[in-house]
């Protein structure tokens, strides 16, 4: 699980909103692209290009 105070400062590369964890915690979430940046080894991929799309 990542720190509190990154947690704050992460946010999406793409519209530069809000992440939160998905409910596996495998994945931080973007409401607003309705993207899923995947969490490798404890640590999260804040690229568009391995985002995945979220099913609506």
């Amino acid at each position: 699980m990542l720190d509190q105070a990154l947690m704050e400062i992460l946010a999406c590369p793409k519209c530069k909103g809000e992440v939160h964890y998905n409910a596996q915690k495998t994945a931080l979430e973007c409401d607003a692209c309705h993207l899923a940046y995947p969490i490798r080894d404890d640590i999260p991929v804040m690229l568009i290009d391995e985002a995945t799309a979220l099913a609506d």
